[in-house]
């Protein structure tokens, strides 16, 4: 939620620092599954820590596991022959567990794959059926996840947000289920091109997702679905889906509820589901770069000045893999709590070094700074969902 400079941060808040490891280990052809500190990305033939693409386009990738204990984020990033011509990178966030993402870091993009025919659909510009394949992708990849966990046993509550995108040489397409994010760098202006799921706020993806959950029979409370989880779309979470009178009655059994509470309860959809908002996007001449990240860094640092920082970064080196690193470190030295992973993809549109710095704009900032402290008043509203509560929602749909 904080999206303030570090100058501005230390005027209004004093942070301390975290001390985090930003050492990074690259393979060729190797997936690295170290699941200490820092672990590795994905990155299929590449030569070098900065993967480049078609038409220029050059990847860093990074992730951090900062001072939580156990590391749920995965980062994929894959140049191959599979999507003719277009690019494809995702991260993953995980919940209750690192299986679920385990499982779509290695299935995801398989899933993708088949249903586009390879490139075949992307390259045909039709934008209904780009969707529909990869709608389609991710149901069945969210299906063959919910299988494979009930199979296996293992972190059965698990679930993971998921983001990916396609980048051809001009074109972008993104499929986009939970609270990450990502942002465009256009002449150094940010637009962010993702909206979060989640089920508290004024917003309009907000208020659908409240309402989306209600009339599947759920209810939300302290900004959580069923008190619980506080992402609304994601794979995995069976006990929303599957299982959702198992997650009544393991309430009932906590004490979390009572008998008379969950028997006015009906169910009519899952409360968690993992269809992804689907875009497309041609890019301009001003398309500078993309920054893909979890929500572990979004929650520390703004997308404005996410794209002064990777800019400034690719000014005085130009090396992306540099600046996608410090990215991450700086979401950790101002007291992020959270899994930091990030790609930034450069689109190889602009000479970094006839750019000039640009400058912080610290009355900018301080606006922003009090424009989110009102904005966190409105969206952290919460019902505060009760008996009461339940038999006000009954009524609402009789």
């Amino acid at each position: 939620m904080a999206l303030l400079s570090q100058q501005l941060q230390r005027f209004l808040l004093n942070p301390v620092d975290s001390n985090s490891c930003s050492k990074i280990t690259h393979r060729k052809n190797l997936l690295i599954k170290d699941r200490g500190r820092c672990c590795s990305a994905i990155a299929i033939d590449a030569s070098s820590a900065s993967l480049t693409g078609a038409s220029g386009i050059r990847w860093g990738s990074t992730k951090l596991q900062g001072p939580r204990e156990e590391m749920e984020d995965d980062v994929v990033v894959l140049r191959s022959d599979d999507l003719d011509g277009f690019l494809f990178a995702a991260v993953f966030d995980g919940h209750a567990g690192f299986s679920s993402v385990k499982f779509l870091r290695d299935e995801l993009y398989k899933e993708c794959v088949a249903a586009l025919q390879g490139g075949l659909i992307l390259k045909g510009n039709d934008f209904d059926a780009v969707r529909k394949a990869l709608e389609d992708a991710f149901e069945n990849a969210d299906t063959r996840l919910i299988n494979w966990l009930e199979t296996t046993g293992d972190e059965t509550e698990s679930g993971a947000t998921a983001t990916a995108i396609f980048i051809g040489s001009n074109m972008l397409y993104i499929s986009h289920v939970g609270d990450s994010c990502l942002v465009l760098s256009h002449s150094g202006k940010a637009k962010v091109l993702t909206n979060p799921h989640r089920p508290y706020g004024r917003n309009r993806v907000s208020l659908q997702e409240i309402r989306r959950i209600r009339e599947a029979g759920g209810w939300i409370s302290d900004g959580r679905i069923c008190g619980e989880i506080s992402v609304s779309r994601a794979f995995g979470d069976m006990r929303y889906k599957t299982k959702k009178n198992e997650m009544l009655q393991k309430g009932v059994e906590e004490g979390r509820w009572s008998h008379k509470f969950i028997s006015r309860v009906q169910f009519s959809a899952d409360l968690v589901i993992a269809s992804p908002d689907i875009y497309q996007m041609a890019f301009g001449s001003d398309a500078e770069f993309l920054i893909l990240a979890t929500d572990g860094l979004w929650d520390y640092i703004n997308s404005s000045e996410a794209v002064t920082f990777v800019r400034n970064q690719l000014r005085q080196h130009g090396d992306i893999q540099q600046a996608c690193e410090a990215l991450a470190q700086v979401a950790l030295d101002r007291g992020s709590q959270d899994n930091v992973s990030i790609v930034i993809t450069d689109l190889g549109r602009t000479d970094w070094q006839t750019l000039a710095l640009q400058q912080p704009n610290f009355m900018y900032e301080l606006g922003q700074a009090f424009a989110t402290i009102g904005r966190l008043k409105s969206e952290f509203y919460t019902i505060n969902d009760s008996e009461t509560h339940m038999t006000l929602h009954t009524r609402s749909h009789t």
